[in-house]
């Protein structure tokens, strides 16, 4: 089974409880040697010397003894080691939920949501089993039996060869089972990611699928994903269960085998009474570890699995260079300027060009609305002035300040961002408003709505801010999410604005309200507006036209309309026949 690193590493963090655990249940192990003395020892004294009742009362109360102090170490043994797999499980959690942050929403484009999903629940709760179970009895696997040995040399050193022969046969058995079963362990896991992806997409499209009639061959595809699923689980648990009575077979016939030899000797007088029985009821503990270690293989084979695929996550590089000291942001007493100096940025390492040397400037305090045909690189110049990318040459300047070395955390904390289709979590208005200043107050929730233009929605609904917004604001129209998404901007309270055309899929009444949002939130701010639609730039002081990558014009919308064959005049020219 190989181990991956990091799940090494969540595991060293947590060696405390895990000693805690081995050493409950060596010390189980330990007393179990004074059970099997003290049972010998009693029954030795009242079947072959017929000593009366009273004369074993010591060795008595020494067995009950070792009994409850048994029952305690395994019972300190199994919460050390619960506590063991929830520090392993949190270090996980953290360690990934970091990383999906670092990494962004472009970072995160080529994954399925509901791989990842699955891979951050079923995932990590696959560490805990590794963890609680298959860790511990591992070193038990291997203390346990040579604690046994131990007593058992001085007692019976022939009886101590059978163990110290057939003992190794289980790891080894183990380790040639457990190489098909990681390989099926394996493919179960990338199953069941594509099975979770995939019905996540069909909870998301289930509109669709209805409307194109595409409902049921949808649930035949979950179905088949499904089935592929439970086939990939039972070839797992058919190792599993090989391995089981491979490993139980071995361990029942080795014990025979003590007891054969030891019971023949014993008619024939080569060993005394006492330490024969005491050795043969230890026979069971000498093999009862290595037994357990092949009955938890698979929870360690699983964890080993789950932790490498939470590898591959977090062995993708993040799209934003971090430096090992970032740059102190300066106090921003006014909104920045900010300039685009020749930015290139292309995707796929390389082979997909976004910006092929673009130069523009944002002015401080003013609105820039970004035009341009699908593809013309506007969503990705908004993407590098929110550090979730980094120029691959060229820099960006605020203020005469690069933004490149700067914290990308301490940036974005001067950012307002509207996106096309905000995201609206579940929970209340409250909820989502404070999503943009957490310890906000009730009163300045009703001003942010208020700026936005929500007042009609606050009074409409009963309970007002602590109203249900709904998974994705279903309860909400389209132009109420989008209002919503402008109240957090103006909650924010932000120097610098983005908005990437937040009035696409509205109604003209929807729109107009956005529209006038707009207005008053980028008043004094350096805003960058991306337009698909031609009439929200109208209040811009520039337009840029942005055209396969590069700037081909600059300059306020009215000038540029008054260039009857230029290339924005040609848009708003289309623009207009395809709205009139």
């Amino acid at each position: 089974m190989k181990f991956d690193r990091r799940l090494l590493r969540w595991t060293l963090g947590a060696r405390g409880p895990l000693a805690g655990a081995v050493a409950g249940g060596l010390v189980s192990t330990l007393l179990a040697v004074a059970q099997a003395t003290m049972i010998a020892r009693i029954l030795g004294a009242v079947f072959l010397r017929g000593a009366r009742a009273e004369a074993t009362m010591g060795d008595l109360a020494w067995l009950a003894a070792a009994t409850v102090l048994r029952a305690l170490a395994g019972a300190s043994g199994a919460a050390a080691a619960a506590r063991a797999a929830a520090r392993v499980k949190s270090s996980a959690r953290e360690a990934l939920h970091a990383h999906l942050v670092r990494l962004g929403p472009a970072g995160l484009a080529a994954e399925r949501s509901g791989e990842l999903a699955t891979t951050l629940s079923r995932g990590v709760e696959a560490l805990e089993p590794f963890a609680s179970q298959f860790v511990p009895q591992a070193f038990l696997a291997a203390l346990a039996p040579l604690a046994v040995l131990a007593f058992v040399i001085p007692k019976d050193w022939l009886s101590a060869l059978i163990f110290a022969l057939t003992g190794p046969l289980i790891p080894v058995f183990m380790a040639l089972i457990g190489i098909a079963a990681e390989r099926r362990t394996r493919t179960q896991w990338l199953v069941l990611g594509v099975m979770g992806a995939r019905f996540l997409d069909t909870l998301q499209g289930l509109a669709s699928l209805r409307l194109l009639g595409r409902a049921r061959s949808q649930a035949r595809e979950i179905a088949e994903a499904s089935e592929e699923f439970r086939r990939a689980t039972m070839s797992v648990l058919r190792v599993a269960f090989l391995s089981s009575l491979t490993l139980e077979l071995l361990a029942v016939l080795s014990t025979a085998l003590v007891a054969v030899v030891i019971g023949v000797r014993l008619l024939k007088g080569g060993i005394d009474f006492e330490p024969a029985l005491a050795v043969l009821i230890l026979a069971p503990e000498f093999y009862g570890p290595l037994r357990a270690l092949g009955a938890r293989f698979h929870a360690g084979v699983e964890g080993a699995v789950a932790a490498s695929r939470m590898s591959e996550i977090l062995d993708t590089p993040p799209q934003v260079r971090v430096a090992a000291v970032p740059a102190v942001l300066p106090p921003q007493a006014a909104p920045p300027s900010i300039r685009f100096d020749d930015v290139r940025f292309a995707y796929d390492g390389g082979a997909r060009p976004a910006l092929l040397g673009a130069s523009f400037e944002l002015p401080a305090g003013r609105i820039t609305a970004l035009v341009g045909a699908s593809g013309s690189g506007k969503t990705t110049a908004a993407r590098l002035l929110l550090r979730f990318l980094d120029p691959t040459s060229g820099r960006i300047v605020a203020d005469g300040t690069d933004i490149g070395p700067l914290d990308p955390d301490a940036w974005r904390d001067r950012i307002a961002w509207v996106p096309q289709r905000p995201h609206l979590f579940h929970g209340t208005l409250a909820d989502n408003l404070r999503m943009a200043r957490p310890h906000a107050s009730d009163a300045d929730l009703r001003r942010a709505a208020a700026a936005a233009g929500l007042e009609t929605l606050l009074s409409r609904l009963p309970r007002g801010l602590e109203a249900p917004v709904g998974d994705r604001g279903q309860r909400l129209s389209g132009g109420e999410a989008q209002r919503l998404a402008l109240a957090r901007a103006f909650l924010r309270d932000a120097p610098i604005v983005i908005l990437d055309e937040p009035t696409s899929y509205l109604d003209a009444e929807s729109e107009s309200l956005v529209r006038a949002a707009i207005d008053r939130l980028a008043a004094g701010r350096t805003t960058l507006l991306i337009a698909h639609r031609l009439n929200t730039v109208r209040s811009a002081a520039q337009v840029v036209v942005l055209d396969a990558g590069r700037v081909v014009e600059a300059g306020p919308p009215a000038d540029l309309a008054a260039h009857g064959d230029g290339r924005y005049a040609a848009m708003l020219h289309a623009f207009e026949g395809a709205t009139a």
